[in-house]
């Protein structure tokens, strides 16, 4: 396989093999993409958070006044 990086990820990915933390371009990559898939896996768990949050809202019968409800909010996600 073949990659091409921009100049500026080339001199990263280099620094990063130039600084010891890695013995590879390979391994810079790897690791890279290793933290791509988790950053996905994340995403992919709180877009599902978001999505049972809204449904329990819409399914909730108790009605808040706007002010009480928003601070009950901001309490949560804080």
């Amino acid at each position: 396989m073949n990659i091409s990086l921009t100049p500026t990820l080339e001199k990263f990915v280099q620094d990063k093999v130039a600084s010891g933390l890695y013995n590879s371009v390979s391994e810079v990559i790897r690791e890279a993409l290793r933290l791509l898939a988790s950053k996905d896996s994340i995403s992919q768990e709180r877009l599902a958070q978001l999505n049972r949050d809204i449904e329990e809202g819409w399914n909730d019968t108790n009605i808040l006044e706007g002010h009480l409800a928003m601070q009950k909010l901001i309490k949560k996600y804080e």
